[in-house]
């Protein structure tokens, strides 16, 4: 059969490639055109946009690129068109997608949504969107199946694709990521500031001014080569954070702590047990929009799955100097807060389902297929 998967982000990028796996397992004759990052090229997409050229984040910045973000979404029509797939697959990016998905439908074709947009935090209006336009969601987060039953629309949950990409406890793995990184004896803090050039600009800088508090630390960027070290050098000059590039995971399994920019990022860091700070700090504009139609009390995913502030969530002015070494000397201390926090992470694995989401997800789309076929 012929897909066409869009995403728009790294972590689409991760649950997409891994989707496409498992669909080439079910799938002898599977052809990939798609829209996302380097993962699905090595899964044999055929890459149409790299999710650099259509990653926009916030009201701001997508109004400042409304005619370019419009030429994408017209170019991405004719590309539709030209393939003719058997299915359209749209994972996550609601923004762009839902408009791809109305077109689609409008000629035609087959709509599978994986990784359901957070119509449980803000623009339950999408909801009568969805229905109209999808023919199959598929969902990852726990409470997402009762949430969709509310409103008459039946989804099917497969469990959280991050539980396959983590790979085993962190304490099964040998790891030379020190010595290669020449790093020393003292314990590391991670710091993920995010994969979009905007939200690192804004939260690195914080992140980073409290290095010289804690000196009995060593603090190491996660890095993404796709963002070149002369950006992360804008902030770090000759510094004493080390940065490593893509290599994120190996990074959090020799870490002891942790400063996280708000994202899948979070749930990441849970998964291999290390204690976080979230931060995040977005356009001021986008910022007081968002704040009057969200509808959830967190941010954090880890947070939201769980229902209670897990980790400490440091948002826009709370985001300072001052608040970050406090919560930071708290998830570092051996005693109740770092302790409870890490009794929830095994807690949040069970909520989330076990391993095989990704091949949960694409039999369930495999069989989708054959039943209209």
């Amino acid at each position: 059969m012929r897909y066409y998967i869009i995403t728009g982000e790294a972590s689409g990028d991760l649950h997409a490639s891994s989707l496409m796996k498992e669909l080439k397992g079910l799938d002898a004759n599977a052809t990939f055109r798609c829209w996302g990052g380097e993962r699905m090229r090595e899964q044999g997409g055929e890459l149409v946009k790299h999710y650099r050229e259509t990653a926009y984040m916030g009201f701001t910045d997508v109004a400042l690129h409304l005619a370019k973000i419009r030429k994408l979404i017209a170019f991405c029509r004719k590309d539709i068109l030209l393939f003719h797939p058997d299915v359209l697959i749209l994972v996550d990016y609601p923004g762009f997608n839902l408009r791809i998905a109305r077109f689609a439908r409008s000629k035609g074709f087959r709509v599978i949504y994986y990784i359901s947009p957070q119509v449980w935090a803000w623009k339950s209006s999408r909801i009568r969107k969805i229905k109209a336009w999808i023919d199959h969601m598929i969902v990852i987060l726990p409470f997402e199946e009762a949430f969709y039953a509310t409103y008459d629309y039946p989804v099917e949950y497969v469990g959280h694709p991050l539980l396959d990409a983590i790979g085993p406890p962190r304490d099964t793995i040998p790891s030379s990521f020190r010595s290669i990184h020449s790093l020393d004896d003292r314990p590391v803090i991670a710091i993920l500031p995010g994969s979009r050039q905007q939200e690192i600009r804004r939260i690195l800088p914080i992140m980073l001014s409290v290095v010289a508090q804690f000196s009995d630390y060593q603090f190491v960027i996660a890095g993404l080569s796709e963002l070149t070290p002369a950006f992360y050098q804008t902030f770090t000059g000759s510094g004493p954070a080390r940065i490593v590039y893509d290599q994120t995971y190996s990074l959090l399994r020799n870490a002891t702590a942790a400063m996280v920019t708000s994202g899948t990022a979070t749930l990441e860091t849970a998964l291999h047990e290390v204690p976080q700070v979230i931060c995040y700090k977005g356009e001021h504009l986008s910022y007081l929009i968002a704040k009057k139609l969200i509808k959830v009390p967190y941010i954090g995913l880890v947070n939201l799955i769980m229902g209670k502030e897990l980790a400490s969530e440091l948002i826009q002015h709370k985001l300072t100097r001052e608040n970050l070494i406090a919560e930071l000397q708290k998830v570092l201390e051996v005693g109740n807060r770092r302790d409870e926090m890490l009794l929830d992470y095994q807690k949040l694995k069970v909520k989330l389902g076990g391993r095989g989401a990704s091949a949960r997800a694409a039999a369930s789309i495999y069989r989708f297929l054959q039943k209209i076929s």
